[in-house]
């Protein structure tokens, strides 16, 4: 007889805890339309970035030495650095310098070690593409345009 009691006093101490169990989910489903929406309608509305965000990089090719110091720093020698050794001036010039950011990892490792503060990180966060191919930007799309474009082929003077 004791035993059959102990026996309903356990089972109606588990009865109470689970109505508890089902009150804490019921309070937590019941406050969800107070809450105010975390969601953000992308394309008209954007989230500003943290203040040390590692987005797209940005070049700046006057002040580029081309050591190719970023891509020693880069665990994947990402960077692509074009020179040639100008024997006049006994220094290296920089043709060109490009960086796929499809395959970047956004480490900021080249940004850090470059001693020329060449390169930087902006806001930029924008990346998507259908073409893996279009990811992959050069000195003009990094920031700035080329110093021969003078001589391009496919830039037409107008003459008046």
């Amino acid at each position: 007889m004791i035993t059959t009691i102990i026996k309903f006093k356990n089972y109606g101490q588990q009865v109470v805890e689970a109505a508890k169990y089902i009150g804490q989910g019921f309070a937590v489903t019941l406050d969800h339309p107070n809450r105010l929406p975390t969601t953000v309608q992308y394309p008209y509305e954007k989230n500003l970035p943290s203040e040390r965000f590692r987005g797209r990089i940005h070049f700046e090719f006057d002040k580029c030495i081309a050591c190719e110091v970023c891509v020693r720093a880069c665990p994947i020698n990402l960077p692509v650095v074009d020179w040639t050794f100008r024997k006049d001036i006994k220094k290296k010039k920089l043709r060109s310098y490009s960086i796929d950011f499809g395959v970047c990892i956004f480490c900021g490792n080249c940004i850090e070690y470059c001693p020329t503060n060449c390169l930087s990180m902006t806001e930029e966060y924008e990346l998507s593409s259908y073409d893996r191919h279009e990811l992959n930007y050069d000195q003009t799309s990094l920031g700035r345009v080329p110093v021969s474009v003078l001589h391009d082929v496919s830039v037409q003077s107008v003459r008046i």
